[in-house]
């Protein structure tokens, strides 16, 4: 039995560990979790429910970086 699932972020499968934290995802793909913005199955996800959820098998993401500048 394997411990790793798939999931598509932004249209692209990806694999991590079952029940893998949401910031631990992002930062996983190389990402700074507090400059991106994540919509999570379809709904933005407010960062106060980041560290609640788990990757599941088939969940979608959708990772917005947030770019500064003038």
């Amino acid at each position: 039995m394997t411990n790793q699932i798939t999931l598509q972020v932004n249209g692209e499968p990806r694999t991590c560990d079952y029940k893998t934290s949401l910031p631990s995802f992002l930062t996983q793909l190389g990402l700074n979790p507090r400059l991106v913005a994540v919509e999570y199955n379809g709904e933005i996800l407010h960062r106060q429910f980041w560290e609640q959820t788990e990757m599941k098998t088939d969940d979608r993401l959708e990772i917005v970086t947030i770019v500064g500048g003038g």
